[in-house]
């Protein structure tokens, strides 16, 4: 019998929370432009690649110069206080047990780069307000950068542009079709209108203008 995954996908709101990476090299580096979108983002290590310097000119992100193999635990543990994630992405395997014993003492979420943590970050495909992610819970990231990259040929951007038609055809049918069953349909129509898709593979303007066509069209009916 396989044995649960215990991993629940989430998505965070980030904004303000802290995050403490350990390492300068390639590994953190992947981690601090990622997170550094989201959040504010402290790596703590002796040497930092280019682009992580690159981005500490952004006022979120903080860098520290110091040898985590070297620090003390009390040195640990005042780092990583008041962190939301830690992330130990060192070189040694020691010295990223050491942090995430020292974050787990603190009741902090730990990402672990070289073991399990309480934290996988999946391969994701975002397309406007639609964000799909990709996870074996550790077990192969490179099946889930394999599944990301087949689904990103059928989640095109278009995607996008119709989850912008389907907001902007909600507003206006709460305002002119007082059932929510009619709502739903005429939504759906538009979802499955192959009119629609092409369309907006030119423009969202084009896109919507032909959804608003399909839905006024089927509303005249109606009253009709």
């Amino acid at each position: 019998m396989e044995p649960e995954n215990p991993f629940l996908p989430l998505l965070i709101d980030m904004t303000g929370r802290k995050i403490v990476i350990f390492g300068g090299g390639s590994v953190s580096e992947r981690k601090t432009l990622l997170f550094s979108r989201y959040a504010d983002v402290t790596v703590i290590s002796m040497s930092f690649t280019p682009q992580i310097r690159e981005v500490s000119a952004k006022d979120n992100v903080h860098l520290v110069t110091a040898d985590a193999g070297k620090l003390s635990g009390v040195e640990i543990s005042n780092l990583v206080n008041g962190a939301f994630l830690v992330i130990p992405a060192t070189n040694k395997r020691e010295i990223n047990e050491r942090i995430a014993d020292a974050a787990k003492k603190k009741n902090i979420l730990t990402n672990q780069v070289d073991a399990i943590g309480d934290i996988t970050v999946p391969s994701v495909i975002k397309r406007g307000y639609l964000t799909i992610s990709m996870s074996t819970s550790g077990s192969s990231p490179a099946f889930s950068r394999f599944v990301r990259q087949k689904l990103e040929g059928v989640i095109t951007p278009e995607f996008a542009d119709m989850i912008k038609v389907q907001e902007n055809l909600r507003i206006y049918l709460k305002e002119n079709v007082p059932d929510q069953r009619d709502r739903k349909d005429l939504l759906w129509e538009v979802l499955e209108s192959d009119e629609v898709w092409s369309a907006l593979a030119q423009s969202y303007e084009k896109g919507f203008n032909i959804a608003q066509d399909i839905v006024s069209e089927k509303i005249n009916e109606k009253v009709r």
